[in-house]
């Protein structure tokens, strides 16, 4: 068969990444000899097909035409006359747009060895502007590749900025924004995929909650970025370093002072009770965009209790137990260390702070592990039943916090 190698395994290859998945496109080639060849059929709007002993994915050389609105409104033609250079052209980046032989032989017909290697993410052609999807991913790509010295082509910037204009990016079904914001999440420059989103004015099409916090000013001695949006964007970039690809702390994270964005003005630039008003603009993003309940619950508690973590020292001990409860730490036990890092972010991602302390996330886990080391089947083996057992596994557990606080230095 004619094939090729193509996409983010070519470009993972020149970047001198690891690559991860491997696409290849056959050219040449109708459903009904692939299927002769042994090959397994998976896709449902395009000829996709599963290798018998590799189980790599091969698709058929295609063209895709416009033909309505939103990502899916396309006519797809994968005749065996397509050639490898049709089927390059429809894809989204220059950088993506390169092919490899088996021989390592490339065609690369649209110029992205020469993008990679001036950092440059380009779109390949005016079709560009059909696919709402590809804001996401030229914003997705940018939070991967930023740290590597890549920008946005000024001319795909603008057309980025056309198809906000004409409403393109408002046919985007919430399933796949938050595919792509969950991916976004995981890679190391979470900031990038905001801040891209915000230049093209995408940001507050897909994210007004977030979109919000820009501008709004907060306390200079606490704050020394001031801005809000700014403050958000280095938590999300500290959350990457903490959690490397961990997309529940990057999203509890991103939402964990939506509330700031609703202050009112007379009150600014102080934030009195943002973590109670964030609860609301939190849950419309979350069933917006159908967030999975994992997510949701880790950024609902970090929006609500993330001023008591910090100030944890100051807490009794009862009202430690009573935070890690109503987390449903004592079910959920990694809820707690999961929070206790996104907190970290917080206290971190700020100008000036990125090296600072934080002895709250490990004395909160050290805690948490203290009070989850009592076994309340001795409290029944000792005889006691009904609601008694409760009100002894409470006292017992802040009992514990409390014995573990006298064990916890000041650095742990």
């Amino acid at each position: 068969m004619n094939t090729w190698l193509v996409g983010g395994a070519v470009r993972d290859g020149l970047l001198g990444r690891t690559p991860g998945d491997r696409d290849f496109v056959v050219v040449g080639q109708t459903p009904e000899a692939m299927l002769a060849r042994g090959f397994k059929p998976v896709g449902r709007d395009f000829p996709v097909f599963i290798h018998p002993q590799t189980g790599e994915e091969y698709a058929l050389a295609r063209t895709e035409r416009k033909s309505a609105r939103g990502y899916r409104g396309f006519v797809v033609d994968a005749e065996p006359t397509v050639t490898l250079e049709e089927d390059l052209a429809r894809r989204d980046f220059t950088i993506n747009a390169i092919a490899q032989s088996e021989d390592g032989t490339r065609v690369d017909p649209f110029g992205g060895e020469a993008d990679l290697a001036a950092r440059i993410l380009r779109h390949v052609s005016p079709a560009f502007v059909e696919d709402p999807v590809r804001v996401l991913r030229a914003a997705r790509f940018m939070a991967r590749f930023a740290p590597l010295g890549f920008a946005v082509a000024t001319e795909t910037l603008e057309l980025m900025r056309q198809m906000v204009a004409d409403g393109e990016v408002d046919h985007l079904v919430p399933e796949r924004v938050w595919q792509e914001l969950s991916r976004a999440l995981t890679e190391p420059q979470p900031s990038a995929f905001l801040a891209t989103l915000r230049a093209c004015g995408a940001l507050v099409r897909v994210l007004p909650e977030v979109d919000a916090l820009y501008g709004v000013p907060q306390r200079v001695e606490f704050h020394p970025e001031v801005d809000t949006g700014i403050h958000q964007q280095m938590v999300c970039d500290m959350a990457a370093r903490l959690a490397p690809g961990d997309a529940l702390i990057g999203f509890a994270a991103l939402t964990h002072d939506l509330g700031k964005a609703l202050t009112p003005a007379h009150v600014l630039p102080r934030h009195l009770g943002h973590e109670q008003a964030g609860l609301k603009p939190l849950a419309a993003l979350c069933e917006r965009l159908k967030v999975p309940s994992e997510h949701r619950e880790l950024a609902v508690a970090v929006c609500r209790e993330h001023l008591n973590v910090h100030r944890l020292d100051e807490l009794r001990d009862a009202s430690v137990h009573d935070l890690i409860a109503r987390c449903d730490g004592f079910r959920k036990s990694d809820i707690i260390a999961r929070m206790a890092c996104v907190c970290e972010a917080d206290k971190r991602g700020r100008l000036g702070l990125q090296e600072s302390a934080y002895p709250s996330a490990n004395r909160l886990r050290a805690l948490h592990r203290a009070a989850l080391a009592v076994d309340a089947r001795a409290i029944v083996a000792a005889g006691v039943s009904g609601p008694e057992v409760g009100v002894r596994l409470r006292a017992a557990r802040i009992a514990a916090i409390g014995a573990a606080r006298g064990v916890c230095t000041p650095s742990s």
